[in-house]
């Protein structure tokens, strides 16, 4: 275990040159974040936030940091965190390191006119425990003999984020601070809404001890007696003062701002002699027992072995840049169950939720580590479905729990669909759990009907807000019929160029300016892919005995085999219209049981219709003979891309959902790779862009076009789309053009003195090449399922393993091996193939597999192994798979 942390651990010379550098600290409760100096903030919730709530800006404009100061006889007051008006205005003085791994960091620094040296380790020990360790140990590495009394200095915030400044200063007086024998404590009385203020029982404390059990001296609990008239938080008055008054055990204020000051006893360091501190920043006198030395070290060698099993896969390769980027990007799923898509210093919006999207995205790199355990999960988010194949925005805590909105704020998102059967395609083919398409659940019931064209003010909320029948029962539908809704009400949403209604937005959540006439060809493309994946599921069916299968009786009206409607958008738009009557205000009850084959042919020839109409109608190209699809239409009803004047309009987007789909043929994919290469790839960007500069904001299809062209949707290479661009690439056997995507991504966040950021995939690069909004990106998921699907080729069929590896010849080590770790059917799998001609991709195939030592022969040309075999493996054990290539 050692060795693989060895391998993540990252190294930095003289960090704070380094601007908005921040890292997680975190656990199942704690979602903190900490810059080298300190800087970050620590919460559980949007209420309640232990250090005061940060955003990017206030990284380098906030003086409020975690601190601990030395005062020095006969030099004066030194921070380990070098974060001193004097450290400041001397940076590059003092010699200073960082080591990080996941998710800790450990900052050296060292002063050359003392001889004072500190280590600062940081980080939240695993499980469920609301606090924050900090462990500091100063070593004098001079010739004389050190006199130093140590100072803690921890701003206490102690509320909820929307207090930062509605009300920053009422919300103060009701603190109700007192000191304890190993710090102080702050319980404010109440938390603060005019909506309706509640009693409060949380509390926030700041602790410390010294490695013999020596607690502080005393404590400064009140903000503006520790900085002082005139002072700040990097030069406090108090640091300078000879007769500092200290408050002692059971003293107490109320109603200031409180800082965890805590002054320890003076101590001599005598040369070459260390001293150690352990500081908690803790909820609710959580995590006590860390204020003991040894507990907080052995707290912290638990936290690496956790997250070092967290990691959903690990590889080993040629390239060692590209296996610890990949370490730390498996981990990236895990964040954003915890944070959500809030809580970090770029992700300064939302209040901790997820999106729709988020619930299905995140739980692909999920599936693929223990499907099992989140099957019930997957069964309930359908539960978020309405029964015009729209669904809930407002997510709620618990599992399966969605939320009605009550201002009937209406926005529907064209694509949320389309994630939904993506995700249970993976659980499928994983588990071959086809059981699990007929669990039954309910569909959400809330006043926004007919795809968000009405509001029904007749609805009265009865808290549980699922659809009932006209007998008033709660209908449960099968997870099978809730996704033949969902993409039925799709196919017949239509705009007037017949394909589906942009609405309020698809994956692009800035495309929200074309809600009238925008269409989203992209997306309609992608859900021709996912109608020819349901007529393939059907035929799972039917070689599994299902010859019918049940649905609500009104659904039934939109099953239609004509395709002179599939031609005729007015007629679509009728058969939707004649649905709404039929469904509102309830459903029958009754149900209709159809026959699978029937309904695989309908699926078949309305994802077939929808993917040759695209063929047809919406190849652009420029006058240089290169060609793509167009993806989008505007609120003008003119198509997006293409030739504009003199300006090509392209977009990844586009392109990705129309290879994906298959709606794009080989020799088309062969021109979108050309087209993109020359008019989306920028080497000092990062990549492929997601769009080319449009030149103007017509204010006619989303607040993209107002974002400075590179930054954000605008421009910028946005790793999620540029790796599902890679997966695509990869599915249909484009591999060197696959690879070339992710490499350059690699290439461009490895650059530390560029990217500016530690080992992850982030949502962004600037035009400069810095990574923006690193950790919470839905590309981490989709990072994870492309290298292990795609690149290693480790992929279920059906519950059954594939090995299909598309690896280049250069991605072998010296060795000939390229291997990846990773689970699959409950079991620890370490899968290497072995390649030692150096074979190109395209001129090896499996010759042989042995399974821990003994030969294995795979079942047909897939290279299968039977799932029965697996589960016979050994239980925690790392169960070597090696496969000769020939």
């Amino acid at each position: 275990m050692d060795q693989e942390w060895k391998k993540m651990n990252v190294t930095i010379k003289d960090p704070n040159n380094i601007s908005c550098l921040y890292l997680p600290l975190v656990n199942d409760k704690v979602k903190s974040c900490i810059t080298p100096d300190g800087h970050g903030d620590n919460k559980l919730s949007q209420e309640h936030f232990l250090l005061e709530p940060v955003s990017i800006e206030n990284l380098h404009s906030s003086m409020v940091t975690r601190n601990f100061w030395c005062k020095i006889k006969g030099y004066g007051s030194w921070s380990v965190f070098g974060y001193s008006a004097k450290q400041k205005a001397e940076q590059g003085r003092e010699e200073a390191s960082l080591r990080i791994g996941p998710f800790w960091q450990e900052l050296e620094r060292k002063n050359k006119d003392t001889g004072i040296s500190s280590t600062v380790l940081s980080f939240c020990p695993a499980g469920n425990e609301g606090v924050e360790i900090m462990v500091v140990t100063l070593k004098n590495e001079g010739d004389e003999t050190l006199e130093i009394t140590p100072v803690a200095s921890i701003p206490i915030y102690g509320r909820g984020a929307d207090r930062i400044r509605d009300h920053r200063h009422v919300t103060s007086l009701l603190n109700r601070t007192r000191v304890t024998e190993f710090g102080v404590i702050m319980t404010p009385s109440m938390s603060f809404d005019e909506k309706g203020h509640h009693k409060n029982d949380f509390s926030y404390s700041v602790y410390g001890k010294d490695e013999y059990g020596v607690g502080p001296q005393g404590v400064i609990p009140q903000v503006d007696e520790f900085i002082g008239k005139g002072g700040s938080y990097i030069q406090p008055r108090s640091l300078e003062e000879n007769d500092v008054c200290l408050r002692k055990v059971g003293y107490e204020k109320d109603g200031y701002e409180t800082v965890g000051a805590l002054w320890f006893p003076e101590i001599s360091i005598l040369p070459g002699e260390t001293h150690s501190y352990v500081l908690i920043m803790s909820y609710n006198n959580e995590g006590m027992e860390y204020l003991e030395l040894s507990k907080a070290l052995e707290a912290f060698e638990k936290m690496k072995e956790y997250w070092n099993k967290e990691k959903l896969i690990s590889v080993r390769t040629a390239d060692k840049d590209f296996d610890k980027w990949m370490d730390w990007i498996s981990l990236q799923p895990k964040l954003r169950q915890i944070y959500g898509c809030s809580f970090l210093p770029y992700h300064d919006y939302g209040r901790g939720g997820r999106g729709w999207r988020d619930l299905w995205q995140d739980c692909l790199a999920l599936i693929l580590m223990k499907p099992e355990e989140i099957r019930e999960s997957l069964a309930d988010f359908f539960a978020g479905v309405r029964i015009d194949g729209t669904n809930a925005t407002i997510i709620g805590s618990k599992s399966g729990e969605f939320i009605a909105d009550r201002n009937a704020i209406v926005r529907v998102w064209m694509d949320h669909a389309y994630w939904p059967l993506r995700t249970v395609l993976l659980y499928l083919e994983q588990t071959g759990d086809c059981e699990f398409l007929f669990e039954k659940r309910p569909y959400f019931r809330d006043q926004i009907i007919q795809r968000g064209e009405e509001i029904d003010h007749t609805f009265r909320e009865s808290g549980q807000n699922h659809l009932v029948t006209q007998d008033e029962n709660i209908y449960y539908g099968t997870l099978l019929e809730h996704l033949i809704l969902q993409h039925l009400a799709q196919f017949y949403d239509v705009g007037e160029h017949n394909h589906m209604r942009l609405r309020g937005a698809d994956w692009n959540d800035a495309l929200d300016m074309a809600d009238k006439r925008g269409e989203s060809v992209a997306f309609t493309a992608a859900y021709g892919g996912n109608f020819l994946e349901l007529a393939e599921i059907c035929q799972l069916l039917l070689e599994r005995g299902y010859e019918t299968i049940p649905i609500f009786e009104e659904l039934s009206e939109l099953l239609s085999s004509e395709e002179s409607i599939y031609e005729d958008r007015d007629r679509k738009r009728q058969c939707l219209m004649q649905y709404y009557t039929k469904i509102h205000p309830a459903i029958s009850g009754r149900i209709k049981w159809i026959s699978v084959n029937e309904l695989g042919k309908i699926l078949r020839k309305m994802g077939d219709w929808i993917c040759n109409h695209i063929r047809k109608k919406e190849i652009v190209g420029d006058d240089k003979g290169n060609s793509w699809f167009n993806g989008y239409y505007d609120n003008d009803g003119e198509q997006a891309e293409g030739m504009h004047g003199s300006k090509v309009r392209m977009m990844l987007t586009s392109q990705v959902f129309a290879i994906l789909s298959k709606t794009a043929e080989n020799e088309q994919v062969e021109q979108i790779c050309k087209a993109a290469d020359y008019y989306l790839y920028n080497e000092k960007a990062g990549g492929y862009r997601l769009n080319t500069d449009f030149g103007e904001n017509r204010m006619n299809m989303g607040r993209m076009f107002g974002f400075a062209y590179g930054h954000k949707e605008n421009g910028a290479v946005f790793c999620h789309m540029a790796v599902m661009y890679a997966y695509a690439l990869y599915s249909r056997g484009f591999v060197k053009e696959g690879y070339r995507v992710l490499e350059a991504l690699k290439q461009s966040s490895m650059d530390f003195e560029t990217s500016g950021i530690y080992p992850s995939v982030p949502e962004y690069f600037t035009p400069d090449g810095q990574g923006m909004y690193t950790y919470l990106t839905g590309a981490g998921s989709w990072m994870v399922l492309t290298v292990l699907t795609q690149i290693f080729g480790v992929r279920g069929m059906i519950g059954d393993l594939v090995l299909a590896p598309q690896l280049l010849k250069k991605q072998f080590d010296q060795d000939g091996v390229a291997e990846i770790r990773c689970d699959f059917a409950g079991k620890m799998l370490n899968i290497s193939y072995i390649n030692k001609s150096f074979k190109e991709f395209g001129d090896y195939d499996i010759e042989e597999v042995y399974i821990n030592g003994k030969k294995y022969e795979v079942i047909g040309s897939e290279n299968k192994i039977k799932r029965s075999y697996i589960e016979t493996l050994p239980e925690n054990a790392i169960n070597k798979i090696t496969i000769t290539l020939n």
